[in-house]
């Protein structure tokens, strides 16, 4: 089957950079387009035609009202709409509308991003839960900094565990907080990205923003705050429940968290799958979980985290194959796990 959308402004962003954005179409719905003249030609099985000429449709639409997308705005609504068929492009632009966040406009890429923002506005707790990537972080600062300048609350406060990725830093010179600030610093960086320096600075030094690690909040009760825990997969069970606990009046707390970069010693459980099993059906609580389809970051990030997503669902299979094999083997292995029936006591 062919199709052809006649496209006469914006086709540079349709493209994207060395054709990225043109590549995802034609991948993820077994396609082939050709430029000719100011049209787009869509060749290849019929319901993968008819996807990508309503998506071309929608797009050719939108610039044509006036919407200007950036490179990498357009690329993560496509990795959204090529996947799921119930989504339209321009659904999910008119719904994932532009956001104000201090300095910065910020408007939902993915579906579950937009569920996450809206789940943050109508609940107290929210849980992040997905790889790296996919704006757990970033967009709870953006939605603390917009509460903060909307004076829905008084300060913000971020924590995380300061636990080291499998490294052995060893000691660390200056004072206490020159020590634990290099734990902290994405969320420095997240804070900076949404409001001009010299107003973070004033913030800090106000401590209407204080950015701790999270054996500091012990015994405290935190009232018209916006609280965000980012890392939880690294906080143990005692000390999420030390932390969801802190929460008072007229606060707000975002938890985030991946469960594959867990980086506690060998036998400790993480507080965050510990949370989200105990908390599953109390109301008020929403939990928002996003995979590699909502990576925001390198296209090449997006393929890093289902490689190793596969990877770990090929040890796994591994590991209770190697389990079975070996359980067989004691059975039939006399001797082994009981008496042999030929001996007697």
């Amino acid at each position: 089957m062919k199709a052809s959308v006649e496209i006469r402004r914006g086709i540079e962003p349709l493209f994207g950079t060395r054709d990225e954005n043109i590549r995802l179409l034609e991948t993820e719905l077994n396609v082939t387009t050709r430029l000719v003249n100011d049209a787009l030609e869509i060749e290849g099985e019929a319901e993968g035609v008819s996807r990508a000429e309503r998506i071309v449709d929608d797009y050719a639409a939108l610039v044509n009202e006036g919407h200007t997308f950036s490179n990498g705005d357009l690329n993560g609504y496509l990795r959204v709409v090529t996947t799921d068929p119930e989504v339209t492009l321009r659904g999910l632009v008119e719904s994932g509308r532009q956001r104000n966040f201090g300095k910065k406009s910020v408007a939902p890429k993915s579906m579950n991003q937009r569920r996450y923002v809206e789940a943050i506005e109508r609940h107290d707790l929210v849980f992040g839960i997905g790889p790296a990537g996919t704006g757990k972080t970033y967009l709870a600062v953006a939605m603390a900094v917009s509460a903060l300048l909307s004076k829905k609350v008084s300060r913000i406060i971020l924590t995380r565990p300061a636990v080291e990725a499998g490294e052995r830093l060893g000691f660390l010179p200056g004072t206490l907080q020159e020590k634990v600030d290099p734990y902290l610093r994405p969320l420095y960086d997240a804070l900076f990205d949404m409001l001009e320096m010299d107003k973070v600075e004033k913030f800090l030094e106000r401590n209407i923003i204080e950015v701790a690690p999270l054996a500091f909040m012990r015994g405290r009760t935190l009232n018209d705050s916006f609280i965000i825990l980012d890392e939880a997969q690294n906080s143990t069970a005692e000390q999420m429940k030390m932390m969801l606990t802190r929460q008072g009046f007229g606060s707000k707390m975002v938890v985030t968290g991946d469960r594959t970069q867990i980086d506690l010693p060998m036998g400790r459980r993480s507080g965050l799958l510990d949370a989200v099993e105990v908390l599953h059906d109390v109301e008020g609580i929403s939990v928002v979980y996003f995979d590699e389809r909502d990576v925001v970051r390198h296209s090449l990030v997006q393929r890093i985290v289902k490689a190793y997503e596969r990877y770990g669902d090929l040890t796994a299979s591994g590991r209770q194959l190697s389990l079975r094999l070996a359980a067989t083997s004691t059975e039939s292995t006399p001797g082994v796990g009981g008496a042999d029936p030929g001996q007697t006591a």
